[in-house]
């Protein structure tokens, strides 16, 4: 019987790969293996071909490190601790090790570490308030190297694995506790707005005060970059304002903590003139005088959760391919926060 003429291959052989992009195959078989003997030309038009055709290297064909690359835009804080041990949780029962690496503040990695990744092929990678741009998801899937991210900061994509939290939630109940002590200027310092998991805990703490029939103040809330200075210095300017904010919502607990340090300095206690609530539950949340009261985001819980995801699908699980897991925060109520001062709010001396 004739072949019908409608049956097609689901994607293109590395020969003809080869033959449309004019080199050899051992030449394709380079650019799929990191090979850096290949000139620059070549891997731009092989890849090309590779990314159009949609190629993808048969299992038979992968022979991956024992490894998982874990890429943070940032590498500096206990929060990256603490999705380095769930991470290294799950290797370790797997038998293998964790790359670290950092974009240097970059919310995309460089194009030479996508080809370094390549070439190390591991089991898989995971992404930290990180994305890949279309280049580079095309690279790694030719590889057969499967990615996740873990709380990204942007939308991934539908086709995109990814984990993230309740940020929005946490955000809503980070306020609604403050509402319930009985503030009603409450201020806010969020993250980045580049980042979607700042923007869902402000949207949060804005929605809370609309539920409670309280205005948003554009004039409390300030943008910060979830480190400590940056606590430090947009706490100085809204507790220095004459009608300061009785409470505070943090983006996360560098910030709060940085906050309290402003309180400090302008003679404010915590809890007594100023309520302070945070976001993550590090691990020195419950060390600080007084013990911060914060949203728990389950970092190792997550990390743990990403780490699982990209070796299922590093052993074939295509139908997991475009999930997305949200664990849920939760509230924990500490020492930093109490119903507003008889004297509404004004500085105490």
């Amino acid at each position: 019987m004739e072949p019908s003429k409608t049956a097609a291959p689901r994607s293109a052989t590395l020969a003809e790969i080869a033959r449309e992009a004019g080199v050899s195959a051992p030449t394709v078989s380079k650019v799929l293996n990191g090979r850096a003997d290949v000139s620059a030309a070549t891997r731009t038009r092989v890849e090309e071909l590779l990314r159009t055709h949609g190629y993808r290297r048969r299992r038979a064909e992968v022979t991956r490190s024992p490894l998982i690359d874990l890429v943070f835009h940032e590498l500096e804080s206990a929060w990256a601790m603490e999705v380095i041990r769930g991470v290294e949780n799950v290797a370790r029962d797997a038998g293998l090790s964790v790359v670290l690496s950092e974009s240097a503040g970059r919310l995309t990695p460089g194009r030479t570490w996508a080809d370094q990744v390549a070439g190390r092929r591991p089991h898989g990678v995971i992404l930290v308030l990180s994305g890949l741009d279309e280049s580079q998801r095309a690279l790694l899937t030719s590889r057969s190297v499967p990615f996740v991210v873990m709380d990204p900061a942007g939308d991934p994509g539908a086709a995109v694995p990814s984990v993230g939290a309740t940020n929005w939630q946490g955000g809503l109940a980070a306020t609604r506790h403050l509402i319930d002590l009985g503030h009603t200027r409450i201020g806010a310092i969020s993250g980045p707005s580049r980042m979607m998991c700042a923007r869902a805990r402000l949207d949060g703490y804005r929605a809370a005060l609309e539920t409670a029939g309280l205005p948003a103040d554009p004039a409390l809330t300030e943008e910060g970059d979830f480190h400590h200075e940056s606590g430090h210095r947009l706490g100085l300017a809204l507790l220095g304002r004459p009608d300061r904010p009785t409470a505070v919502f943090a983006g996360n607990d560098l910030q709060a903590l940085g906050l309290y340090e402003a309180a400090r300095e302008l003679g404010l206690r915590v809890p007594e003139d100023l309520s302070v609530v945070g976001f993550d539950d590090l691990p020195v949340a419950r060390w600080v005088g007084p013990p911060l009261t914060t949203v728990r985001q389950p970092l190792t819980e997550m990390a743990e959760a990403a780490a699982r995801l990209v070796l299922d699908l590093g052993r074939g699980d295509r139908e997991r391919t475009a999930t997305r897991l949200e664990l849920a925060t939760s509230l924990v109520v500490r020492s930093s926060t109490a119903p507003p001062s008889l004297q509404g709010g004004r500085r105490v001396l």
